[in-house]
């Protein structure tokens, strides 16, 4: 924050960490305004990290047994699951130890923070428009979206990611850069839905028009698929929007409001809250919506509690 008493100052005030220090003050001391805000969130995050490692580990074990969802998809929602356990593992703990005390894993903080959140962004982005070309293309997606593009396409946002961050040490303005990149990433993400949306219909509509010729079956269950899959992954664009983009409203009030209130900082710290979450919500979200990961979950669960199974029958 702008009028904030940063402890280290060649770190850098980067996007995704704008840690509010008050000048004096830590969430040991009462006379913090935001002492409750912090107690509040350090519980939250203390809560919901454990659901995130537990949902996250058992999502990536029962994808990994779901043969029946397309390869670069699978690719694509693993790797999505693999940040939402690092952000579990690594990124909450972390901002519990820097509530508690602010000049502790500051470092840590700046370069794990953004790493996961970018490659959080840049998946959903990629999923949307591997959804999008799925209805689109038809036929000629398989030939066009293959396995190892999709792994190079994860590579290389792990690679920006990297990068990303690296350069957050480095430009001075690279708040303003990172949230121009975000606002596109999210003009990108909601064009694509919409597209996914309105070719969706379209193609319930055919589907509907098909299922009176049998020799079509074949089509309209692929079709059909394609549609339930991109719906399914609205979803999770939807959650993601909702758990993002209250942070970057409050990162932009940041930046143009100087000095910053109590009160907007305060919405900072639970709308940085609310991103981690996200990391909860999809393992949900897949289970709910998608069967075959949803029945893949249920067997790896019986196989983990088979006495209680047993006891049950």
């Amino acid at each position: 924050m702008r009028n904030s008493v940063h402890v280290h100052r060649n770190i850098p005030q980067c996007y995704f960490l704008k840690c509010r220090v008050s000048a004096g003050y830590t969430m040991s001391e009462a006379k913090d305004p935001l002492y409750s805000s912090y107690i509040v969130n350090c519980v939250f995050n203390a809560v919901s990290c454990y659901t995130a490692i537990a949902l996250n580990i058992l999502t990536i074990h029962a994808m990994r047994k779901t043969s029946s969802l397309p390869k670069t998809l699978k690719t694509l929602l693993l790797s999505l699951a693999v940040s939402d356990l690092g952000v579990g593992l690594l990124v909450q703990p972390l901002d519990i130890a820097r509530m508690i005390n602010p000049t502790s894993s500051t470092i840590a903080l700046h370069i794990i923070t953004p790493l996961f959140v970018n490659v959080s962004l840049l998946l959903v982005v990629a999923i949307s428009v591997d959804r999008f070309l799925a209805i689109y293309l038809h036929l000629r997606y398989q030939e066009l979206v293959t396995h190892k593009r999709v792994v190079a396409v994860v590579i290389l946002i792990c690679t920006l990611s990297v990068l990303f961050t690296l350069l957050s040490f480095y430009l001075k303005p690279f708040d303003e850069v990172m949230v121009v990149i975000f606002g596109f990433c999210f003009i990108i993400t909601g064009i694509t839905f919409s597209r996914i949306y309105f070719t969706a219909r379209h193609h319930e509509n055919q589907i509907q028009v098909l299922q009176r010729q049998v020799a079509q079956n074949s089509q309209i269950e692929s079709a059909a698929r394609k549609r339930k899959s991109a719906i399914s992954m609205f979803y999770v664009y939807l959650v993601f929007l909702v758990c993002h983009l209250p942070a970057y409203c409050a990162t932009v009030a940041l930046l143009i409001q100087s000095p910053p209130s109590t009160a907007l900082d305060g919405v900072y710290l639970y709308s940085w809250t609310l991103v981690f979450l996200n990391s909860s919500l999809n393992p949900v979200i897949y289970g709910w919506k998608m069967r075959h990961i949803r029945h893949a979950m249920i067997d790896v669960l019986r196989n983990l509690f088979p006495r209680q199974n047993q006891a049950n029958l």
